[in-house]
């Protein structure tokens, strides 16, 4: 149990509670009232569980989280009435490139524009690239981007960092990195031939480094080599236009670079995390490995969950660019939110570098020329609660797990992000199931002039957006400032992947499974499948400082784990049903989520 106590903002006082948190009561104090926040009435989600509850905030860190029966909220603090809503803790984007140099071109949402937009989303926490080019030192490269972030972020960022050549300077500096400067984690391309493709030898000893100093290593997965002949090969065919990008860089050759990342990972015992998993093959692989007993994360983006290329006009397909591609498959979205459910994959980053269409049609008669990225940064929360949650494939606990706890745990900034709990930062969203939106270039808050998810209609929305205790967004209405966040030093040897690694499951039993939705699915399914009921969920909800409710025949794999799905429990899932409606409670309408558990089991609801 975490207790925060602090004598000028709090005092005991005696109650039959055996529980000392909702004993605490706030003193009257002369402090701001931007400084003290108090959420009644919502629903807290965590991975591992929801319940109702109440929270305290003061100073930018959540300071109770519980009953209000035996709480007294202080003269000055503001009040917000989250019934109906959901508490979930701030997004955190794993994977993004603001003000990026590439291919001649600079993306166009810097720092503050990025963070920005990431706020107006329900994105609190971003982790952006640091590309050294190819002979540049990686401190050198690290303070210039630095120097970008520092005085305009609107939310906290950490930073990892690109190895895009390799040299004993190379790796001298990397322990520098980890040692002094918040690094914990390398990224390698296996793409990019002449430009930042690394050999499979460099590769080998990356990860051998990136073991001995405890940090995370990473890798953009696709084969350089194949990449480069099949751009020859479609050139000299006159295949110019935008569409080679994908004919060049097909779901086979990034499935196999997956491939062999994980086997080269597995040779030197290195944690290995998959960035930007777009295909059903390369996510195949991940999975194949996980099973096989490989420590092996996998990331996939917003990018691949809302979009596909079947129905974009031959015109507009520029705009689409990326590396890995967008891809084809309408199903691939689906595909891709099923290895989510299953625990297969674990983060969904926006992989956010965004052009203007003046800059993507550079290479409008030559897609080598083309820019490569797309936007997402904004979008990726309410994308991925409507392709996942909305759909039925996960719940709002699992919708957690991979939007922000599971990047938290990864890159070790967990439970101060990424968890709603006495002691974390203040970085909360009320998010509100029901309400729709329409994605818009219109209306976005991004730097670039159109908006891969145009016409989207999301289910999900922030109603409030709180940074560090600071009410950002609220209703619609964004209130940010340029500096206003903080760089986050990520410590390495993050327990939940190097635990993971010695073979360590159990930490002090503070962190129950996290709720993977969809069990033992066939993953070439087409049609609409409810989503399983994985925990016996009483009859209501018991407001309280318990932030779990779990049972011990749970048959999925624990979030510690990376060796696939646990085979105990022998639990029909596949017949229990998750949904978010309006119902009336004692004449009222009001939001409520209902859980029908398998046939003999009861039917759970809390509003």
């Amino acid at each position: 149990m975490h207790l925060w106590n602090n004598s000028k903002s709090f005092s005991f006082r005696k109650s039959s509670s055996k529980n000392l948190l909702s004993t605490m009561e706030p003193r009257p104090t002369t402090e701001s009232a931007q400084n003290r926040l108090y959420i009644k009435r919502g629903h807290v989600v965590n991975h591992d569980g929801m319940q109702q509850a109440d929270i305290y905030i003061e100073d930018g860190t959540i300071r109770y989280v519980g009953t209000g029966a035996d709480f007294v909220v202080s003269g000055g603090c503001r009040t917000i009435d989250a019934a109906g809503k959901l508490i979930l803790p701030g997004g955190i984007d794993p994977h993004t490139h603001f003000q990026l140099e590439f291919g001649g071109s600079v993306s166009v949402d810097d720092f503050y524009q990025g963070t920005k937009a990431a706020v107006a989303g329900g994105t609190t926490t971003v982790i952006d690239f640091v590309i050294p080019k190819k002979g540049e030192s990686l401190l050198e490269a690290y303070d210039t981007w630095r120097e970008r972030a520092d005085t305009k972020v609107v939310c906290d960022y950490g930073l990892h960092v690109a190895i895009t050549w390799w040299s004993k300077s190379v790796r001298d500096e990397m322990k520098i990195l980890c040692e002094e400067r918040g690094v914990n984690s390398f990224k390698c391309f296996m793409a990019y031939k002449g430009l930042f493709q690394v050999t499979d030898s460099e590769l080998y000893e990356i990860f051998e480094t990136c073991k001995e100093l405890g940090a995370v290593a990473q890798v953009h997965a696709e084969n350089g080599d194949v990449i480069a002949k099949n751009v020859q090969k479609l050139l000299a065919a006159g295949v110019t236009g935008p569409e080679g990008h994908e004919l060049s860089r097909t779901e086979e050759v990034e499935a196999e670079a997956v491939n062999r990342a994980c086997v080269i990972a597995h040779q030197t015992k290195t944690p290995l995390y998959v960035t930007r998993v777009t295909s059903k093959l390369a996510a195949e692989q991940v999975s194949q490995a996980r099973r096989r007993g490989l420590l092996v994360y996998g990331e996939t983006l917003a990018s691949s969950l809302g979009c596909t290329l079947t129905n974009v006009k031959p015109n507009a397909l520029a705009y689409y660019v990326k590396s890995p591609p967008i891809r084809q498959d309408p199903e691939t979205p689906r595909h891709l939110m099923k290895f989510l459910a299953l625990d297969d994959l674990q983060t969904t980053g926006s992989d956010n570098c965004t052009f203007n269409k003046n800059q993507k049609e550079l290479g409008r008669y030559d897609f080598t020329k083309i820019p490569n990225g797309v936007n997402g940064v904004e979008d990726r929360m309410s994308v991925v609660w409507e392709k996942g949650v909305q759909t039925g494939l996960i719940d709002p606990q699992r919708f957690v797990a991979i939007t922000s706890t599971n990047a938290a745990k990864i890159f070790n900034l967990y439970p101060r992000k990424g968890r709603i709990a006495p002691g974390s930062d203040a970085d909360v969203l009320i998010w509100d199931p029901k309400e729709v939106r329409t994605i818009s270039a219109a209306s976005h808050h991004q730097a670039c002039d159109f908006n891969i998810f145009e016409g989207m209609k999301c289910h999900g929305v922030p109603d409030f957006v709180i940074v560090h205790g600071r009410v950002c967004m609220e209703n619609g209405v964004l209130r940010v400032a340029e500096g206003q966040g903080s760089f986050l030093e990520t410590p390495v040897n993050p327990p939940f992947v190097y635990d993971a690694l010695n073979g360590i499951t159990d930490r002090n039993g503070d962190d129950k499974s996290a709720r993977n939705g969809l069990q033992s699915l066939d993953l070439n399914q087409k049609h609409d499948v409810d989503i399983p009921e994985p925990y016996a969920l009483p009859e209501k909800y018991i407001p309280g400082s318990a932030l779990s409710i779990v049972s011990e025949d749970s048959q999925i794999s624990t979030p510690h784990s990376a060796r696939g799905h646990r085979p105990d429990g022998c639990k029909d899932m596949q017949q229990s049903t998750f949904s978010i409606s309006e119902e009336l409670d004692g004449g009222e309408k009001r939001s409520c989520i209902r859980v029908k558990n398998p046939p003999g089991g009861k039917s759970s609801r809390f509003w």
